[in-house]
C-alpha cells in the first residue's frame, strides 16, 4: 500500500474514531423558556458567541438553516490586539469568537444558543474547550442588546437548574464592544481543510452531532 494511502487510511479512521466519541458526548438540551419573539418579515439580526477555536464553531453555524453568514473573529478586547498573533498569548482580552448574521423568522436567537451549548461547545470548561487552553478559548456569549442579555442569562439559568450538565456553566455573559473579523486563512477553515488533522478530530464530530440532533434545520454545505 503506498504511503499517500496510508495516509488516507489514517486519516479516515481517525474521523471514525472521533465523529463517534464525540457524537456520544453531545447533549440534548431542552428549548429555552424565555426567547426573542418570532419574526413574521425576513431580515437579519446578529449574534457573537464564542466556544473555544473558532473553525469547529463557525463550522457548525455555516450549517444551520436560517443562518445567512458567519465570520470567524475577536471580541472582548480592542482593535489594536484583534490580532491571532496577539490574542493567542491571553492577555488581550480578547477571545476567538465567531459573529453569525441570521434570518429571525426562520430561526432565533434562543435556538441558535441551544445548538451553541449542545453541539458546538462544552460551556462548563473553563478558559479552555479540548486541547485549547487560555482566556481567549473561554466560553461567552457577547450580547449586543437588553434582549440578547436577558435570553442568555435565562438559558443559562434554566440549564443550571434542570442540572443537564454534570458542573455548573461557566459561560461569561459580557456586552459586545466590537467584533473584529480574524485573518482571511481563518474564514471557512473546516470547509477548506476537512483532513486538517485538528479538524479532523475536534470540528468535523460537532458538524456530525449536529446533523443528528437537529436533522430538521441541518443544511448540507
Amino acid at each position: 500500500m503506498s504511503l499517500h494511502r496510508i495516509v488516507c487510511a489514517f486519516i479516515a479512521a481517525a474521523i471514525l474514531l472521533a465523529c463517534t466519541a464525540a457524537g456520544a458526548a453531545a447533549v440534548k438540551l431542552p428549548d429555552p423558556a424565555t426567547d426573542e419573539p418570532a419574526a413574521n418579515v425576513k431580515g437579519e439580526r446578529t449574534a457573537v458567541l464564542a466556544g473555544g477555536c473558532f473553525w469547529g464553531v463557525e463550522a457548525v453555524f455555516e450549517h444551520v438553516r436560517g443562518v445567512k453568514g458567519v465570520w470567524s473573529g475577536y471580541s472582548g478586547g480592542t482593535s489594536s490586539t484583534a490580532q491571532y498573533e496577539m490574542v493567542g498569548t491571553g492577555r488581550t482580552g480578547h477571545a476567538e469568537s465567531v459573529q453569525i448574521v441570521y434570518d429571525p423568522s426562520q430561526i432565533t436567537y434562543g435556538q441558535l444558543l441551544k445548538i451553541f451549548f449542545s453541539v458546538a461547545h462544552d460551556p462548563t470548561e473553563l478558559n479552555r474547550q479540548g486541547p485549547d487552553e487560555g482566556t481567549q478559548y473561554r466560553s461567552a456569549i457577547f450580547f449586543a442588546n437588553e434582549e440578547q442579555r436577558r435570553v442568555a442569562q435565562a438559558y443559562v439559568d434554566q440549564l443550571n437548574g434542570a442540572k443537564v450538565f454534570k458542573h455548573k456553566i461557566v459561560t461569561e455573559i459580557a456586552p459586545l464592544k466590537g467584533f473584529y473579523r480574524a485573518e482571511d486563512y481563518h474564514q471557512d477553515f473546516v470547509a477548506h481543510n476537512p483532513t486538517h488533522p485538528y479538524v479532523a478530530y475536534n470540528d468535523l464530530p460537532k458538524i456530525s452531532s449536529l446533523r443528528k440532533q437537529f436533522p430538521e434545520i441541518f443544511i448540507n454545505k
